[in-house]
């Protein structure tokens, strides 16, 4: 299928696939007036890529995850992705450590506020009953 097809069926743009190529995460073939054919498969590829993409992961770490999917039966290849996924399972740890962080910060500031506004909303009553 050419790249507009790909697109199409993967809900990815052209131009991200393109990126995908020059990264070296997707392969195709050139046809010989130089239009991308990619197979079948490719459609699971990208869907794998963007999964990886959107767990947080640089292209640069998905190049070094995607080996073990190519050549799941190369020792060699398992241990180097092992590493990259524990690594980036550990990145996305401090990540979720940090949001969580930030989120309980944020609520003592929520409640701050809402205390600052219940005595914004109740000071005309109390001025009115002084006078």
């Amino acid at each position: 299928m050419r790249i507009g097809e790909l697109s199409r069926r993967t809900g990815v743009s052209a131009r991200s696939l393109r990126y995908y190529e020059e990264q070296g995460l997707l392969t195709s073939s050139r046809s010989d007036a130089g239009q991308r054919h990619y197979s079948d498969a490719a459609i699971q590829r990208v869907s794998l890529i963007r999964q990886l993409f959107d767990a947080g992961m640089s292209s640069r770490v998905i190049a070094t995850v995607l080996p073990c999917v190519d050549v799941p039966g190369d020792l060699g290849v398992a241990e180097e992705t092992f590493a990259a996924m524990m690594r980036e399972r550990d990145r996305i740890d401090a990540d979720i450590a940090r949001l969580i962080e930030t989120r309980d910060a944020l609520d003592v500031v929520i409640g701050a506020n809402s205390r600052h506004r219940a005595e914004l909303s109740t000071a005309p009553e109390r001025a009115a009953r002084s006078t």
